[in-house]
């Protein structure tokens, strides 16, 4: 039986999810599974994957065959560059010590880059909303001085209004006398 590791949809349609699963290769895509091995949420960002690593491993080193998007998954988990150390290892190219060894440096070099990435975002998520709050507080002083300058024309309007109105009581009362 021909397996692969590929993915199985979920969620509604614009908002999809997968799960990882090892399928005979005849199977369709959203059907019959042999084993659930982790899951991928593209939605999220970073993607967030959840992976059984050591079933992976294993359905790797036994012959299943990735589809392109789980083997770029595995890529990043590092289950590909597991898989290469542990084929190092059965060669004689280097101990098993070794290999565990580049394989953490590996670990910790991928950790720290996506701990970066995601300290940028949250950066970039912050100055955003500050430029945000600004250009809210510049609209409100705009509106405000609108309000301001609307308001003594009206004033004016309605001193001179009163002005005109005590003249022309004057001239009624002086003439009228």
């Amino acid at each position: 039986m021909a397996t692969k590791l590929r993915l199985q949809r979920f969620g509604r349609k614009g908002y999809a999810f997968y799960q990882i699963v090892v399928a005979d290769s005849r199977a369709p895509r959203d059907g019959k599974f042999i084993e659930r091995i982790g899951s991928y949420n593209p939605n999220t960002n970073p993607a967030t994957v959840d992976l059984n690593f050591d079933r992976a491993l294993y359905w790797l080193q036994v012959g299943a065959q990735p589809t392109d998007t789980v083997r770029s998954i595995f890529s990043h988990k590092g289950v590909l560059l597991k898989k290469h150390l542990l084929g190092g290892i059965k060669k004689g190219a280097f101990d098993e010590a070794t290999a565990e060894a580049k394989f953490q440096a590996w670990q910790n070099e991928k950790l720290q880059a996506t701990q970066a990435s995601v300290a940028k975002l949250g950066e970039a998520a912050k100055t955003a909303e500050k430029a945000r709050l600004e250009a809210e507080k510049e609209a409100n002083r705009v509106k405000a001085e609108a309000v301001a300058k609307k308001k003594s024309e009206l004033e004016a309007a309605k001193a001179a209004k009163e002005a005109e109105e005590a003249a022309t009581k004057a001239a009624e009362g002086g003439t009228a006398e």
